[in-house]
C-alpha cells in the first residue's frame, strides 16, 4: 500500500445522508484543502427522513460538497455521476441496513446491496475506459453480519463466513465476493470493511440504543433480547470516521501475478472497538447518561421499563472484532469508551428532540 494526498480529490460518497456518510462527507470537507465531495442518496424513508434532512442541512453549508438525489440502483444516474464528476476516490456506503427488516422487506436488500452495488462496480470499470486514470481505490461497508454465528471469537477476516444468517448478512458477503471478482478481472483497488454496530449522536433511530431512548421518554417497554446475555463490541462514530478516512489513503497496490494476470488489488478489515459490552450493562451505562443529560428525570424507574425476551431471528449472541490487522497496516484502533459515546448521544438527543 502507498500513501495517497487526499486533498485535491474528487471522492464520491453513497449514502451521504446516512449516518456515517454523513460524519464521513463533513470530516472531508471541514479538514482537506481544495477537495470535492459529491454525495449521492436516495433519501428513503426506511427512518424518519427529518433526521436526513438535518445531516444535509449541516453539509450543505460547506461549498465542497455536491449533493445529488437518486439511487445506486439507477444504473444511468451512477453512470452520468462518474461521467461529470470522475471520482478519484468512490466510498459506497449506500445500503439498505437491518438484520430484522430484511425478514420482512427482502426487495430493499436485493435492490440497493445487490443491484446498487454491482452498478457502482461496473461504474470504477468503466472509469478506465480510452486509456483514463479512473477510479484509484473504492472503500465499502460490509458489515459484522457476515459472521453470522461463528463461535470463535474474535472474529477475524481469516475466518470461514459462508453460513449467512440474514439476507441482510448475504448481501453484505455478496458485496465482498463482487468486489474481489472486479478487483481481479479489472485491476480495481478495492477495500471492504466491516463495521461493527457504529453508534453515536444523529445514529440511525433502528439501532437498538436509539430505539431504548424514544421509547423510555414515552414510558414504553424495551426489550431486552436473548435474556439480557448478548454481547455487543460498540463503535463510536468518530472512530468508524477516522477509520474510514485512513483507509481511504491507502489502496491495495496494483500487482502481476505468476501467472501474468493482475493480482486482485483487495483487502478487507473489521472495524470495531475489540471490547465486546453486555447488553444488559450497555442498558445501564445508556440509563445514566440520559439522565444525566436530563433526557429522563433523576428518579426514573429503570426495573420497570425493561423486558428480557429470547433472542431474534436473524440475531448472533455476540459481536467481537479482531481488529489487528487495522492497527498493523494503518497504526489505528477505535477507542473512544462506551460511556463517552453514549454521553454525547444523550446530549445531541436532548437537544434535537427537546429543545
Amino acid at each position: 500500500m502507498s500513501y495517497t494526498d487526499l486533498n485535491g480529490k474528487r471522492i464520491l460518497i453513497t449514502g451521504a445522508a446516512g449516518f456515517i456518510g454523513s460524519n464521513l462527507a463533513k470530516r472531508l470537507c471541514r479538514e482537506l484543502e481544495d477537495v470535492t465531495v459529491i454525495g449521492l442518496d436516495s433519501m428513503n424513508d426506511y427512518y424518519d427522513v427529518k433526521l436526513k434532512d438535518a445531516r444535509l442541512k449541516e453539509l450543505s453549508e460547506y461549498p465542497s460538497f455536491v449533493f445529488v438525489q437518486g439511487n445506486i440502483a439507477d444504473k444511468s444516474l451512477v453512470t452520468e455521476i462518474f461521467d461529470t464528476y470522475t471520482p478519484q476516490i468512490v466510498v459506497n456506503l449506500a445500503a439498505q441496513a437491518g438484520v430484522r427488516y430484511s425478514i420482512t422487506n427482502p426487495d430493499a436488500y436485493i435492490e440497493s446491496n445487490l443491484i446498487g452495488f454491482y452498478n457502482i462496480l461496473e461504474a470504477c470499470r468503466h472509469s478506465y475506459d480510452n486509456n483514463r486514470t479512473g477510479v484509484e481505490h473504492l472503500v465499502y461497508a460490509s458489515s459484522s453480519s457476515v459472521y453470522g454465528s461463528n463461535k470463535k471469537v474474535p472474529y477475524s477476516t481469516e475466518d470461514k463466513v459462508d453460513q449467512p444468517v440474514s439476507l441482510y448478512a448475504a448481501t453484505k458477503k455478496s458485496n465482498e465476493l463482487l468486489a474481489h471478482a472486479y478487483s481481479k478481472l479489472y485491476n480495481i483497488p478495492s477495500t471492504g470493511l466491516r463495521f461493527f454496530t457504529v453508534y453515536g449522536p444523529a445514529g440511525r433511530p433502528d439501532m437498538a440504543y436509539f430505539g431504548f431512548t424514544d421509547k423510555l421518554c414515552k414510558g414504553e417497554m424495551i426489550q431486552i433480547y436473548n435474556y439480557g446475555n448478548c454481547k455487543r463490541d460498540f463503535t463510536y462514530i468518530d472512530d468508524i470516521v477516522t477509520g474510514v478516512e485512513k483507509v481511504m489513503e491507502k489502496a491495495p497496490d496494483k500487482m502481476i501475478g505468476e501467472d501474468g494476470l493482475p493480482e486482485p488489488p483487495y483487502a478487507l478489515y473489521n472495524i470495531g472497538n475489540n471490547s465486546p459490552e453486555n447488553l444488559l450493562d450497555f442498558v445501564q451505562i445508556l440509563s445514566e447518561e440520559l439522565v444525566r443529560a436530563g433526557v429522563l428525570p433523576k428518579d426514573y424507574d429503570f426495573e420497570k421499563h425493561k423486558e428480557l425476551v429470547p433472542m431474534q431471528p436473524g440475531d448472533v449472541p455476540v459481536t467481537y472484532a479482531d481488529t489487528s490487522a487495522l492497527e498493523r497496516d494503518f497504526s489505528f484502533k477505535p477507542n473512544t469508551s462506551l460511556r463517552e459515546g453514549l454521553r454525547q448521544f444523550a446530549k445531541w438527543y436532548k437537544e434535537f428532540y427537546m429543545s
